[in-house]
């Protein structure tokens, strides 16, 4: 099969299944400006990270019938390999930088094509994110609007075999980024330098772009979420990082290590919240099998001792596949507040998080898997030690 009939496929699977969500959801179609969820529906890209903050494109998708990708103006023959996109109209954009005084307007055309599509029959719209004027301008017009980032957030939480395959690939390039900083590693440069390498391997590869910039070596591994600066990595300092990076086929990769730069030995302080680290991936992989609840595992899931364990990363798992999805599931100090239940099902994508960080230290851990949901059990999909050491 050729590499353009297996990109097909692959857009054709996910397309189906998000129809069947449109359908589960009592909805006559879907309406979706997320770029993701755009890339899921029809295959497209097109300036991905300037889409999320402008809402410059969008994808009307019905439950059957033909699928309308309202595209950036000029940009209509990027469609063009894409089978699953029936037609292509220029994007009617209302929001403040491109309609000024003009955006009650504007959104009025906007939403007489809308309800155009959904025609006399349809009412029950599917949307994941839109301004007041619009929701106010469709409600009147009697259109009910249901929540569509849960919509596609169902749909995309199983992924198809084609999408296992992208995931593979994606990960493949990932560690091979990861061996290119780990060779670049050396005391003397600094976080952002060792950063840049992630970057280049990332985009020499067919990837897109880094979601965050969490990269932090010696006291600035704890708290964990600082982001990546211009201090100088000394030896026998740690290093971690956690990729988030959009790689190769538009499919994300989230995979988080800790190393030790410099030739000297970690200390024993080092090697202890590693090695907690390690035991919580460990252990807690182990749960994700199909048919455990996300409360269960919550529950059930290995946290390092009081002493080293940090309450600033709430997370056991999240699921990903072209960005970080569902389902998030919190460890059982925030189970109560914010934790929601579900299962945990064959063909699902999870990251498994760990951090082993003294609250008010000086140093922390970071390591993170990302695995597939077997019949049999988790697997995992990254090739990268998670040794404290470089080599």
């Amino acid at each position: 099969m050729s590499e353009l009939a297996d990109q097909r496929k692959l857009e054709a699977a996910r397309l189906a299944r998000l129809r069947a969500a449109i359908v589960d959801a009592g909805c006559d179609a879907g309406l979706f400006y997320d770029p993701i969820n755009i890339r899921y529906a029809t295959g497209t890209s097109n300036m991905q990270v300037y889409a999320l903050h402008n809402p410059c494109r969008y994808v009307y998708v019905p439950a059957s019938g033909d699928v309308v990708l309202f595209e950036f103006k000029g940009c209509e023959h990027l469609s063009a390999q894409h089978a699953g996109v029936d037609e292509v109209r220029p994007a009617v954009s209302w929001y403040d930088f491109v309609s000024g005084g003009r955006t009650a307007e504007f959104a009025r055309a906007w939403a007489a094509e809308i309800v155009g599509l959904l025609g006399p029959d349809g009412c029950d719209l599917a949307v994941d994110r839109l301004d007041p004027v619009g929701t106010e301008l469709l409600r009147i017009a009697g259109v009910r609007l249901h929540d569509g980032q849960r919509v596609a957030n169902a749909a995309r939480s199983i992924k198809t075999a084609e999408e296992v395959a992208e995931v593979r690939r994606a990960v493949a390039a990932c560690d091979h980024a990861i061996d290119e900083m780990r060779s670049y590693l050396q005391p003397g440069i600094t976080e952002q330098q060792l950063w840049a390498q992630l970057h280049r391997a990332n985009i020499e590869a067919g990837g897109e772009w880094l979601e965050t910039r969490l990269l932090t070596s010696g006291p600035r591994t704890n708290p964990w979420y600082q982001e990546c600066s211009d201090r100088v990595i000394e030896s026998g300092d740690l290093v971690a990082f956690d990729t988030d990076l959009i790689g190769v086929g538009g499919y994300s990769v989230d995979i988080s290590r800790t190393w030790l730069a410099g030739d000297t030995a970690p200390t024993s302080s080092q090697q202890r919240l590693h090695a907690a680290a390690a035991e919580q991936l460990e252990r807690n992989i182990a749960l994700f099998r199909p048919g455990a609840s996300f409360g269960e595992i919550s529950h059930q899931a290995w946290l390092p001792s009081d002493d080293i364990h940090s309450v600033t990363n709430a997370a056991i798992a999240h699921g990903i596949g072209l960005c970080n999805e569902y389902p998030l599931i919190l460890n059982r100090d925030h189970w109560d507040t914010a934790g929601y239940d579900g299962e945990v099902l064959e063909g699902m994508v999870l990251c498994v998080e760990a951090l082993a960080a003294p609250p008010g230290g000086d140093e922390g851990v970071k390591l993170e898997e990302q695995i597939l949901v077997t019949a049999t059990g988790p697997e995992l999909l990254s090739t990268q030690p998670l040794t404290l050491s470089r080599n």
